[in-house]
């Protein structure tokens, strides 16, 4: 028989080599100076683009692709009840040491979205998504698993790199091999997503795209911050359409 099982696991985009990698740096997390400083830096900047955007207090955010949990501590802080999912065991053990130590309320779970969104459609108000599609093998399925996850009327918010020659100069070669603000390896030039294909996926998944913002990091400053251009880095804020009235 071809039928599939009435409880069979969803297809899943992972990538175990990807899963490894982050695993072998868990410990390092939260070290403002190691190979996630970039990351630190970047999370205040993170948290206003989705808090100017979407209530966050007492509202249900889920952070997919939590990590160590560097994002979905701040969303706690604001107000929100976090679940942060991840399938990286070390990351997320990592964030739950992280988060008792800190006294921050945050659920996290061993999971994918596509078998969350199995098991818990329709739950989040807010869902986030940051440096995590340029890292599966097939971002539509994610993008797909986030639309059944949110509610409708709620709010997805998404950030990567656009797949451009600036983009390789500054987020591959400038920023892993010269300026080793992150780990050599850590992004493949091949994944990285162009806004237009976001856009259509995202339209595919039944999402709207509501805003765009580029994400950049002058050199002399050293501060990141939301630009017009979307060349390198950006942020989309994607929204799920209201449920027509009966």
């Amino acid at each position: 028989m071809n039928a599939e099982a009435p409880h069979a696991r969803p297809r899943e985009s992972v990538d175990a080599a990807e899963i490894h990698k982050f695993d072998a740096l868990a410990g390092r997390f939260w070290d403002p100076a190691g190979e996630f400083g970039a990351l630190h830096r970047l999370n205040p900047l993170r948290l206003k683009y989705v808090a100017d955007r979407a209530p966050l207090a007492e509202q249900a955010v889920l952070d997919v692709g939590c990590g160590g949990g560097i994002l979905a501590e701040a969303l706690a802080r604001a107000g929100a009840r976090v679940t942060g999912i991840d399938l990286a065991a070390a990351a997320l053990a990592t964030a739950e040491l992280h988060a008792l130590e800190s006294g921050v309320t945050v659920r996290y779970r061993l999971t994918s979205a596509e078998a969350l969104a199995a098991e818990q459609p329709e739950s989040f108000d807010v869902i986030t998504c940051m440096e995590m599609l340029e890292h599966v093998p097939d971002p539509a399925s994610v993008l797909g698993a986030l639309a059944r996850l949110v509610r409708p009327g709620g709010s997805l918010f998404i950030s990567t790199l656009n797949r451009t020659p600036k983009a390789f100069l500054l987020a591959i070669v400038g920023a892993e091999y010269l300026a080793r603000l992150l780990p050599r390896g850590t992004h493949e030039y091949a994944r990285f997503i162009r806004p237009s294909e976001l856009a259509r996926a995202a339209r595919a998944a039944g999402l709207e795209l509501a805003h765009l913002a580029g994400i950049g990091y002058p050199p002399l400053t050293r501060q990141f911050r939301l630009e017009p251009r979307v060349d390198v880095n950006y942020l989309a804020h994607l929204t799920r359409p209201a449920a027509a009235p009966p």
